[in-house]
């Protein structure tokens, strides 16, 4: 059997949960005990009721014996002790010589060849399906009793089982009828009670499914007591206390980092900027008072520096070290906002705040771009959130689309007067997304193979930066389906719940 190939076995029958493997395993233990108890009890009854029916048998053949060693017997015997049906007294040759039942001589003639073993003085047989006894079942006992004098006598006594067999059937039909309602029974209580046991695991499974990156300060309900249960939680809120802890440090490295990356960055930039900026004035002098030249070509032909002035700083060197202090720059302020997202401070319930507002100047900070950038708002969308924050959203959205595009961006802001929302579209014509990166896009430092040049291409945390500001003010941030190109998607909850009729404009479905 390859690893790949299902196992097939019993284990299909075997309930999933515990609290089905705690009812079958009551269900089949009960049906093991009613199986082995009721079998046990069955067989002990019966061989006590047959022991009585021999005993008193047995007794009823003696007090006759006793008669015939006593003297002569008359030919109808008196009725036996109860429960014993017939009594009779047969010779050597099998005659019958007394009896207590009339024309018994059908029974002497199946009872004949019953005879005690030399040197014992009785003998009993359980005699089925006699045509003699009509076809019942009987015990029957056999004593040897010996006159003086005379010879000897048999003395024989039948017990019909009928009572016996009646007893043990209705037993056999009391344990057969109340095993099922036994059993089930069973089952309930094992299925109520681990589900009783079980509820404390419920409640600490559902609280342990919420706790997120986000809501790490949750904990698992602990029960009173000091069961197994009880232990599991304290152990849980332990380990969640532990990484709460590793995971408060590294964003608090993070902040930190970012932070202290800020300033040296920022000073390093502008000394590149004011070197850059001095290096283009003609009249620039070196640190020692000696003027700089300009004229970079002459310099590269001679491959010497002109006598009276030093030779200046590369401007592409200069602007390259510009271009990458400014990236870094923007790395740190992101891995900054980020820990800041991450941390999911209170901000309250934020200032009034109009999407379509912010879209539209986004777009006028924008008067030149690559490709045409359209912003097209029907109608206000007002929410509450961080104005900062939500520009940061709509900036890396439209600073996405234009990458990417090759002819147009299209931003739509409408309300969706069902679902009580605000809706942010950023549409572009170019490669789009494929199905199966449409969460990945939303990774921290993930570029699609399309993006992977780090100078066109942006940090990876844009997208990342805008769903974590989407998800603090209660929205989502999705890549929809539909269109030619990518379509990102932001929903935010209107301040009042659902709106009346509001102008739409949905550019696609998502």
């Amino acid at each position: 059997m390859s690893p790949s190939t299902p196992r097939r076995d019993g284990s299909r029958l075997w309930p999933r949960t515990v609290r089905g493997r705690s009812a079958a395993a009551a269900a089949l233990a009960m049906a093991l005990v009613l199986a082995g108890g009721g079998g046990w009890l069955y067989v002990i009854l019966r061989a006590n009721l047959l022991d009585n029916a021999n005993g008193r048998t047995e007794l009823a053949a003696r007090e006759v014996a006793a008669m015939a060693d006593a003297g002569p017997l008359p030919s109808l015997l008196p009725a036996p002790r109860p429960g014993v049906d017939v009594v009779l007294v047969l010779d050597p040759r099998g005659k019958v010589v007394a009896t207590s039942r009339p024309s018994a001589e059908p029974l002497a003639r199946a009872f004949a060849a019953l005879r005690p073993e030399p040197g014992e003085d009785a003998t009993s047989k359980i005699v089925c399906c006699s045509r003699a006894m009509g076809k019942e079942r009987g015990d029957v006992v056999v004593v040897r009793a010996t006159p003086v004098p005379g010879e000897e006598r048999y003395v024989y006594a039948l017990t019909v089982l009928n009572d016996v067999d009646d007893a043990t059937h209705a037993i056999a039909l009391g344990l057969l009828g109340g095993a099922p309602p036994l059993i089930a029974l069973a089952a309930a209580i094992a299925w109520a009670v681990t589900g009783m046991a079980l509820r404390p695991v419920t409640a600490i499974r559902t609280e342990l499914a919420a706790v997120t990156a986000s809501e790490l300060d949750r904990r698992v309900p602990d029960p009173a007591g000091g069961d197994e249960v009880a232990a599991l939680a304290r152990t849980v809120n332990a380990t969640l206390d532990r990484l709460e802890q590793a995971v408060a440090r590294q964003r608090q490295f993070v902040a930190d980092a970012s932070h202290e990356l800020r300033n040296p960055v920022a000073a390093v930039r502008s000394q590149l900027e004011v070197a850059l900026a001095a290096a283009a004035r003609p009249d620039h002098r070196a640190g020692d008072g000696t003027a700089c030249r300009n004229d970079c070509r002459a310099d590269r032909a001679t491959d010497r520096p002109t006598s009276g002035a030093v030779e200046c700083p590369t401007s592409s060197a200069v602007r390259a070290a510009l271009a990458d202090t400014v990236r870094l720059q923007h790395v740190a302020a992101d891995l900054l906002l980020l820990a800041r997202l991450d941390a999911r401070l209170p901000t309250g319930n934020g200032e009034p705040v109009d999407l379509a507002l912010l879209a539209a100047e986004e777009a006028a900070r924008r008067p030149a771009t690559r490709v045409p950038l359209t912003v097209t708002a029907v109608a206000p969308a007002p929410m509450r959130g961080r104005t900062g924050q939500l520009e940061r959203l709509v900036a890396n959205l439209v600073d996405n689309a234009l990458r990417h595009a090759s002819a147009q961006v299209e931003v739509s802001v409408f309300l969706d007067g069902t679902a009580g929302q605000a809706v942010l579209e950023v549409a572009d014509d170019g490669p789009g997304i494929a199905a199966d990166q449409r969460e990945r896009v939303f990774e921290r430092f993930v570029r699609l193979d399309a993006a992977r040049d780090r100078e066109s291409g942006g940090s990876g945390l844009g997208l990342a930066i805008a769903r974590e500001i989407a998800h603090a003010h209660g929205g989502s941030l999705v890549v929809a389906s539909g269109g030619g190109g990518a379509r990102l998607v932001a929903r935010f909850p209107l301040p009042d719940g659902p709106v009346g009729q509001q102008p739409e404009r949905r550019p696609g479905s998502l």
